[in-house]
């Protein structure tokens, strides 16, 4: 196992602990001189925050680590190709290289919808390599969803039981119910 395998390897632990607590299953780590100096996992949900994505996580604890908004010397592992946001945020940074594990064709921003790692405009440009561990990011992020959906199907099945039966219950108690005589109604004739 070489070294950028060995590195997707504990991005995709990151993933795992992600899809463990119900996130989107997207892990990251920050090296620098062959070390990791910081790792990041999606947590939207437990933060309740847009921000927190698994590379402004690890973006965040980098630089603090660092002491320096600047990664110049820096390499980020990500098991998904990185969104518009945190293609901002890596270039900001000036974090010189980038290994991705699988694209995001619908909002990958390193060369599937955009490739802000490679606009000419800014002032920084990121070197990319795509593909490392592809099949096992790509499985955590398939697997997922796909038990996404089926927990989804198997609510909207219980949810549409329990209005049914409510629904029975309510005619029934209906139908049980006598009808008020017109004596009882407070009528005298």
């Amino acid at each position: 196992m070489n070294d950028d395998e060995r590195f997707m390897r504990e991005a995709l632990k990151q993933a795992e602990r992600s899809a463990a607590e119900g996130e989107i299953p997207v892990g990251c780590v920050i090296v620098r001189d062959g070390v990791i100096i910081s790792r990041g996992r999606d947590r939207r949900k437990k933060d309740h925050s847009v921000l927190s994505h698994a590379e402004l996580n690890a973006v965040k604890k980098a630089c603090k680590k660092l002491g320096d908004w600047r990664l110049e010397d820096c390499s980020m592992y990500v098991t998904l190709e990185p969104c518009q946001m945190c293609s901002g945020a890596i270039v900001q940074a000036r974090i010189p290289r980038l290994y991705i594990g699988a694209m995001n064709p619908k909002a990958g921003c390193a060369g599937s919808v955009l490739d802000m790692m490679h606009e000419d405009r800014f002032n920084h440009r990121v070197y990319v390599t795509y593909g490392i561990l592809e099949s096992e990011c790509s499985e955590i992020l398939k697997s997922f969803f796909k038990k996404m959906r089926a927990r989804s199907a198997a609510e909207k099945t219980a949810k549409s039981e329990k209005a049914e039966i409510v629904e029975i219950a309510a005619k029934a108690a209906k139908v049980s119910k006598p009808e008020k005589s017109e004596k009882a109604a407070g009528t005298d004739e």
